[in-house]
């Protein structure tokens, strides 16, 4: 809504008074917030039983999120520590892990680190997963999801 002036004579004087009025203006549909992004993991990760899992759900920060990890003693003693406390925040589920903890973020293969890593870059910075990518061979370029998915799946 925005305020404006309308002038309307009174009916006492006949003279015009400036008389404030909300008008409502149009609003563009905004698209639903999309707060939870499903991703697949280049390699997997390995629980205690030998099951690989490699699907799961990163959700977008919160300034909480990244405040938090700065408290952590772990985080204190060693600065890189921060992305597996801040990861362990976001990441709500890997395969039918539903418990993710600083443990399991630990426990990832570098590759897959590295890929939430540049996840949850993506969707807290540029708000989707997708990436420009050209083609090698003819230069073509086109987009692609970068948190991964199995061929015809959207």
């Amino acid at each position: 809504m925005r305020r404006v002036m309308a002038s309307a004579p009174t009916a006492a004087s006949g003279s015009a008074s400036a008389d404030e009025a909300l008008v409502e203006e149009p609003r563009a549909e905004r698209p639903k917030l999309r707060t939870e992004f499903a991703f697949e993991l280049p390699r997997g990760y390995v629980d205690d039983e030998g099951k690989v899992h490699h699907s799961g759900v990163m959700r977008l920060a919160t300034a909480r999120d990244e405040l938090v990890p700065l408290r952590d003693d772990r985080v204190r003693e060693n600065s890189a520590f921060l992305t597996v406390v801040l990861l362990a925040r976001v990441v709500t589920r890997i395969g039918d892990v539903t418990d993710v903890h600083a443990g399991v973020i630990e426990n990832l293969f570098a590759s897959d680190l590295a890929f939430l890593q540049d996840m949850y870059r993506r969707i807290n910075s540029e708000g989707h997963t997708r990436a420009g990518v050209a083609c090698p061979e003819c230069g073509h370029g086109f987009v692609v999801d970068v948190a991964g998915g199995r061929l015809g799946e959207s």
